[in-house]
């Protein structure tokens, strides 16, 4: 029996090699010969870089960055397994973590810090790089990533603007002749799983920009920014951002990456997928174990869970989800590849306490879920058809 167990954080309580962990020594109390394999997943945002790390043996790598109010900050990065692909995660250097409530002011925090991490990266060998760009506490355009890339931008003085989302507004001039020899030739994929436009009212500043900090006369400035933004880089670098699905994610970074980096927007947990080759693993598999904080209707946009079912469910092998809560419309997930889904928790319990007892909650919900399919397994095995 051959069991492939690939799921994302449970978030507050376990990372995903963690309850990778809960859910093989579930499965192996029942069935200790079971062949399993431990494949942590995300879907591009937190966590990105400790499941990718750990599902392919590589390292963890710290670097000093910019942080998004100015100040340094050690922010880590890590290098897969195959030793030329680095995976970054822009919170860590320009998270809205790093900010206190209340000094988050998206007129000035900056996206520098990402610049400069992507850089780490490519020094300590990185030829292809993958871009976690969630939890952002900017909304600058990318604008201090380009400056860290060697990229001016310039106002109508012919100075070089300040941080943030505020001075983008005097921007005149981008000079595009800087772009740092150290990205040339790097691939770099960006995991998106939002398609709000950069400008807008769906777009950075109107849908973000409020849990950043920002007042509603801000967010007009911002949005105008941004707008301005859009325009210089397709004069001046032949770079058209403005309606890019997905340009307008992580205070319009999004599309920074895209005009200033060369990246290439993707879905999060297919880059995932690719990166710890999950495929393999499920080829071969009689029964997907996956699992995550929540399910519900959202879940089909992009959550693990359902993207690991899909992938599953194209190999012919059966998927269980293991939750922490079920919310409204979780059922659509069992049209888009999972065959079962459960809370792993027993009843009625305290949030604390399902956060402190997650690791012995999702073990024993593992276990009881591999009893059901082993005796639906024996149920077929005896050609009898009422499961």
């Amino acid at each position: 029996m051959r069991v492939v167990i690939a799921p994302d954080k449970f978030k507050g309580s376990l990372t995903a090699s963690q309850a990778a962990q809960a859910m093989a020594r579930g499965v192996r109390s029942v069935l200790p010969s079971a062949e399993i394999e431990q494949v942590p997943m995300a879907d591009g945002g937190e966590g990105i870089v400790e499941a990718l790390v750990a599902a392919t043996g590589g390292t963890f790598h710290t670097a000093e960055a910019t942080g998004p109010l100015g100040k340094p900050v050690q922010a880590r990065f890590g290098m897969l397994g195959d030793g030329r692909t680095a995976v970054v995660e822009m919170a860590t250097a320009s998270g809205l973590v790093l900010v206190p409530a209340d000094k988050r002011d998206p007129l000035s925090t900056t996206t520098r810090g990402t610049g400069e991490l992507l850089l780490a990266a490519v020094a300590a060998g990185a030829r292809r790089l993958i871009v976690g760009i969630g939890g952002s506490a900017s909304n600058d355009g990318g604008a201090g990533l380009a400056q860290a890339l060697g990229f001016r931008l310039l106002d109508s003085d012919g100075q070089e603007i300040g941080p943030g989302g505020g001075p983008l507004g005097r921007l005149a001039r981008i000079e595009p002749g800087g772009r740092t020899p150290g990205l040339s030739g790097v691939e770099i994929a960006v995991a998106c799983d939002v398609t709000n436009p950069l400008c807008g009212p769906d777009g950075a500043s109107a849908v973000y920009g409020p849990q950043k900090g920002a007042t509603p006369e801000m967010v007009a400035e911002l949005d105008r920014n941004l707008t301005r933004l859009a325009q210089v880089v397709e004069r001046d670098l032949g770079v058209s951002i403005a309606t890019i699905p997905g340009a307008g994610a992580a205070g319009g970074l999004g599309g920074g990456l895209v005009a200033f980096a060369g990246g290439r927007l993707e879905r999060g947990i297919d880059l995932v997928i690719d990166a710890v080759g999950l495929k393999d693993h499920l080829k071969r598999a009689d029964l997907c174990l996956t699992g995550e904080g929540s399910l519900d209707a959202q879940s089909a946009f992009g959550k693990t869970a359902v993207g690991v079912a899909r992938l599953a469910r194209s190999f012919g092998c059966p998927t269980i989800a293991l939750v922490g809560s079920i919310g409204d419309g979780a059922e659509k997930a069992l049209d888009e590849g999972i065959d079962a889904y459960f809370s792993i928790c027993p009843g009625p319990i305290r949030l604390e306490t399902a956060v402190a007892e997650a690791s012995n909650l999702l073990e024993k919900a593992a276990e009881q879920a591999f009893r059901g399919f082993l005796a639906g397994s024996r149920h077929r095995k005896r050609g009898d058809r009422r499961v």
